[in-house]
């Protein structure tokens, strides 16, 4: 009886659910927690088939995880182990502007707004100023990109109803921004391609074989190549600074190791200081270069052209191309007086690259038929923007640069949108009055010393160009200061044109003096071959022999090509 009361019990608590119930669940469904893993885990010590257990056995509506077979059970069990060992996910770090900068320039331009406007300065005018300078202040701190600066400074012009939509964006109309992000993609093309690198180890070949004519290969190839790419960034970051490290460390000059004395000091800062004196050679060598000719027709009514620009340029160029590596060279020598390995190199890696690729051959006709254009524009009606469309048509035509690399060329176009706001917030201040204000209170205050207009000019030049370590940015520098500088300058006296172009050198030149003044700047310090107390004492020193050749032999050439 005992026996046919057991079976009984048995099938009863086992028997199969009824078609009506709902089913049991197959293994693949049921969900499990960890509780039941655990218990299962702890009791498998037990087996199923032992007496004392079978009188325990409850109903159940879903499978324990025991009763799964065992690889099932032990990924189970697996799997919660690691979920309950998984580390918290990394905090995220903050993707927006860099707030203490952010804020300095929000209090700039709330400052300036509650201030009370001078006599004579419309209200209007005071509140773009405010603006505007707050603009520049965001500039040279950064909490943002310059690009997302600049759209914000124009969106509270807007919103302050200081200038309507149409008169803030109404420079991206202008040709100028529109020529720089043209040579940019230029720039583009000539990196792709290997052109670029192909010149530079082409000039090392022939004239590196000591370290001085190493530097001046260097040198004048870099000036070769400044009028076909406008960011100086780029030409020393995308270009000449591996160039230079790979023949610093073939001559045994490597930063941090007692070394750099050796070539790498001597010739980090060379190339450095002449990347500003082939900035300021030519229109399209530097990014704000053309900011500076557009603020030069909005002040004095006058273009200066490619041309103009390169021919006022070109002899105080040359003459500091020359002098600054030898001065260097002289007071800050480097230990190896010769380098033989470099031309080797050089030609070690024109013998790599082979013959031109097709694409080169592409690249340097369509450099040359652009920069063609450029110089002799004036004669064929050609205007700079229409030559640069032309000869980017003929890259994308023949796929030497893709629309798609366009695109991505980001600092095109937040160099596009950046200028194309300091001109509109720029050309408004001069057309509110705000500039005329301002020359005219100087005026008085220079004109009362009773100088001439040389010795007035030369005191505006020093106050312009050591100011500039107050900017980490030439941009932000000659959208600040270029119109006002310019317009008291013609009014003391000054012969509007020179003191347009020699602003316009000086705005390249003073990048020298620090180490974050010029976009080249911290690129080449970056390397670590020069200590930071050198690198401003130098570049103090060279600043002043800019000065002398550019002033000085610049100042007989434009008298001899009468520009005053």
């Amino acid at each position: 009886m005992a026996s046919c009361a057991l079976t009984s019990s048995l099938n009863h608590r086992f028997r199969p659910l009824s078609a009506g119930r709902p089913r049991l669940h197959t293994p693949k469904s049921v969900p499990f927690v960890k509780s039941v893993v655990k218990n299962s885990s702890n009791d498998s010590s037990k087996p199923l088939n032992n007496p004392q257990r079978r009188d325990h056995i409850q109903p159940i509506t879903k499978k324990p995880s025991f009763l799964l077979p065992l690889p099932k059970r032990e990924s189970i069990i697996t799997a919660s182990t690691s979920a309950a060992s998984a580390p918290a996910p990394p905090h995220q770090p903050w993707q927006g502007a860099a707030i203490q900068p952010l804020l300095a320039s929000i209090a700039t331009g709330v400052i300036l707004w509650l201030i009370p406007a001078p006599s004579g300065v419309s209200r209007n005018a005071w509140q773009l100023l405010s603006i505007f300078l707050a603009t520049i202040v965001g500039i040279i701190t950064q909490p943002l990109p310059l690009g997302a600066v600049a759209l914000m400074g124009l969106g509270a012009c807007v919103l302050t109803k200081t200038l309507t939509f149409a008169a803030a964006f109404s420079a991206f109309g202008d040709p100028i921004p529109w020529l720089i992000a043209l040579a940019f993609f230029f720039a583009r093309g000539f990196i792709k391609t290997g052109l670029g690198n192909r010149i530079a180890y082409q000039f090392v070949s022939l004239f590196g074989s000591s370290s001085l004519g190493l530097g001046y290969s260097l040198v004048f190839s870099e000036a070769l190549l400044a009028p076909a790419i406008p960011s100086v960034s780029a030409r020393a970051g995308g270009i000449f600074l591996p160039l230079v490290k790979s023949l610093c460390v073939a001559c045994g000059s490597n930063a941090g190791d007692g070394t750099e004395n050796k070539l790498g000091s001597w010739l980090m800062l060379t190339c450095f200081q002449t990347s500003v004196i082939s900035s300021s050679m030519f229109l399209t060598a530097m990014a704000a270069n053309p900011l500076a000719a557009n603020l030069t027709l909005n002040t004095i009514n006058q273009t200066i052209g490619w041309m103009d620009w390169a021919k006022a340029a070109i002899v105080p160029g040359l003459v500091s191309l020359i002098v600054v590596p030898l001065l260097l060279y002289v007071i800050y020598p480097p230990q190896v007086k010769s380098s033989p390995d470099a031309p080797k190199l050089a030609r070690e890696k024109l013998e790599k690259m082979g013959p031109m690729s097709k694409n080169e051959i592409i690249m340097a006709g369509t450099l040359l038929l652009t920069v063609g254009l450029w110089i002799f524009g004036g004669v064929l009606n050609v205007d700079a923007v229409t030559a640069a469309i032309l000869g980017l048509s003929v890259l994308l035509i023949t796929g030497v640069v893709t629309w798609k690399e366009c695109l991505a060329e980001a600092v095109a176009w937040d160099t596009l949108t950046w200028f194309a706001a300091l001109i509109a917030m720029a050309g408004y201040l001069n057309k509110y009055g705000l500039i005329s204000w301002f020359s005219q209170t100087v005026v008085k205050f220079v004109g009362g010393l009773g100088l001439s207009w040389q010795l007035s000019f030369g005191i505006l030049v020093l106050l312009y160009f050591y100011s500039h370590y107050f900017f980490a940015s030439g941009a932000a520098h000659i959208g600040a200061m270029f119109t006002a500088f310019l317009s008291v300058a013609s009014a003391l006296g000054t012969p509007p044109y020179l003191g347009a172009i020699v602003l316009s050198f000086l705005s390249n030149l003073m990048g020298g003096i620090t180490h974050y003044g010029i976009g080249s700047a911290p690129v080449f310090y970056g390397a670590g071959y020069v200590p930071l107390a050198k690198w401003w004492g130098y570049g103090f020193l060279i600043s002043i022999v800019n000065l002398i050749i550019w002033l000085g032999v610049g100042g007989v050439w434009w008298k001899f090509i009468g520009l005053w």
